[in-house]
């Protein structure tokens, strides 16, 4: 009892003379082991008149603090999680908001010291310890400063990685939810941001990105972004007036400035179309990679995974409807490592057709954004899949349920609009004054009988397209393209509309809108267990002529 009241009163005189001294308090390491054996006994003897005693010079310690780290070249990270964390186990017995505080470690200190490996691992641990009551008592402090967090497991990579999939979970909120999205598919380009201010400003340990902004020098940033953009360097007061004009950055130029931001100031927007990212972008990918920006090629693709994750299974259907633009926006515009931009493209695909299967309505609800992807099919190959993707979701949804007809009409005319475009050509995939290679042909092949399969269900859904979809599919068959996939696919979906008692079997809907089962629907889950039978479809038409190709049940499945 006499070694712990000594133990008591040597911390606190140590903390009180530190209250006097003028110099700052990261100098004094001792100030440290006090503050964590002041709380330990604090939790050992649960008394409140032990908290109450301290309390005034732990929280006169931390506004030092907080005032001194403009001052100081040290560290103050440590000492502030471990005065953060006796206002967490302590704050309601002497009546202390930690709201305030934790603002200001975020803001003052971390956005400061996040690529000091000590700092960071201490803070992410810090979040762990103390994730579930910053979610119940300060739900909105974490989603409101994840860029900042992001730019922490940016800047540390693997070695973080899992301590800090464990706090990622907070991060997702309804206020943080869209934003967050773009963020995390853009871990590469903070990387390649971060290391471009660090080769020009110096270390990243110490410097707050926003004085390095705000400083007295804006031809210095000025050079700096050019350098992150373009891949070139301003030499100072050197060169052609006119070209240093034409490669220079604007100080405010949004797509910079929204990368290295601290705070969720709810803009989701990236600006994908600015040129200054394009540059960026390229400059970054014909070099060599750094070590940093490989690991986050890595982490981004499993925060993804979480994050969608969440969103299935916490998430509102009305954030979950306004974050599938943003995809079908995002899948061209991913940083351009081949199999980094391959493993997020997988995923977003998944994740909107398992949204689309959770609530067939958002097909009706996205017809302009869906309509609009069709309308781009040709552009690319990356928009030709997304395009492939949506075909085989309106379809097997229905453009969206029963009771969307007028939207179901309007997607089905654009797709008819999709496969006039090609019949108007003697050769598949070729358009006037342009040549398509194998691969842009077979690609197209594909997404044409995505397209004849989505017409067909569409008509078999919706009973008033019937009509329509068989002039549209026996226009393909007339056209005899040099296709056969294509032709054949028509062909055979043509027969199946011909066939009312096997039609809806083969290209109805799973879904039934009252949760029932349509008559003698084939349930496609059970394909791994039951046999799937291939039918020569003309025998089933009781048409003549020679055998056509046997056509499986299965090839009207997505293929993903």
């Amino acid at each position: 009892m006499a070694d712990r009241d000594k133990n008591w009163d040597f911390y606190l005189r140590t903390l009180s003379a530190s209250a006097r001294d003028s110099t700052s308090p990261a100098s004094d390491p001792s100030l440290l082991e006090s503050v964590k054996k002041l709380c330990e006994l604090c939790k050992a003897e649960k008394s409140d008149d032990l908290v109450a005693r301290i309390y005034s010079s732990i929280n006169k310690l931390f506004q030092r603090s907080v005032a001194s780290l403009s001052q100081s070249r040290s560290s103050h990270g440590l000492l502030l999680l471990a005065i953060l964390q006796f206002f967490l186990d302590f704050g309601e017995s002497v009546l202390h908001d930690a709201d305030p505080s934790l603002r200001t470690f975020f803001r003052s200190c971390l956005s400061r010291d996040f690529a000091d490996p000590v700092i960071a691992e201490a803070t992410i641990k810090f979040l762990i310890v103390n994730k579930k009551k910053l979610q119940t008592s300060f739900p909105t402090v974490l989603p409101q400063f994840f860029p900042l967090l992001l730019k922490l497991i940016a800047w540390n990579g693997e070695k973080l990685e899992k301590s800090f999939l464990k706090i990622f979970p907070a991060l997702v909120a309804p206020g943080s939810f869209l934003a967050l999205f773009p963020a995390i598919a853009d871990l590469p380009v903070l990387v390649v941001a971060l290391e471009k201010v660090e080769k020009s400003s110096g270390t990243l340990v110490g410097n707050s990105i926003a004085s390095i902004k705000n400083s007295t020098a804006p031809e210095m940033l000025l050079a700096l972004m050019d350098e992150a953009y373009t891949g070139s360097t301003i030499a100072g007061g050197e060169g052609d007036s006119e070209s240093e004009d034409s490669n220079t950055i604007d100080v405010a130029d949004p797509a910079f400035l929204d990368l290295l931001k601290d705070e969720n100031d709810f803009i989701t927007e990236r600006h994908w179309t600015s040129p200054a990212i394009a540059a960026a972008l390229q400059a970054a990918t014909s070099g060599v990679q750094s070590d940093r920006l490989k690991q986050s090629l890595k982490i981004a693709p499993r925060l993804l995974d979480v994050y969608f994750a969440i969103a299935l299974r916490d998430v509102n259907d009305s954030l979950i409807c306004a974050l599938i633009p943003m995809l079908m926006l995002r899948h061209a515009a991913i940083f351009p490592d081949k199999i980094f931009s391959y493993e997020v493209r997988k995923r977003l695909l998944e994740f909107m057709l398992a949204s689309f299967q959770r609530s067939p309505d958002f097909i009706s609800l996205l017809k302009k954004p869906i309509v609009d992807r069709l309308g781009e099919a040709y552009d690319s190959q990356e928009k030709t899949e997304l395009a492939l993707q949506l075909c085989w979701a309106i379809g097997e949804h229905g453009g969206g349920g029963e009771s969307h007809k007028d939207a179901a009409r309007e997607l089905f005319e654009s797709l008819e609009l999709l496969l006039y475009e090609n019949l108007s050509s003697s050769r598949l995939g070729l358009r006037q004054g342009t040549t398509s290679t194998g691969s842009e042909k077979a690609g197209q092949s594909r997404l044409l009988c995505f397209v004849i399969t989505a017409i067909a269900k569409l008509a078999t859904y919706h009973r008033e397209l019937l009509p329509r979809g068989r002039v549209s599919l026996a226009k393909v068959v007339r056209s005899r393209l040099s296709d056969a996939r294509v032709w054949t696919r028509a062909r055979d979906c043509l027969g199946l509309l011909n066939e009312p008692a096997i039609c809806m079997s083969v290209l109805g809907s799973s879904r039934h809108p009252r949760g029932e089962k349509y008559p003698g629907t084939v349930n496609w889950s059970d394909g791994g267990t039951k046999m799937i039978a291939h039918v020569p479809f003309y025998i089933l038409a009781g048409q003549a002529g020679p055998p056509f190709h046997d056509f499986a049940f299965s090839d009207i499945l997505p293929n993903r």
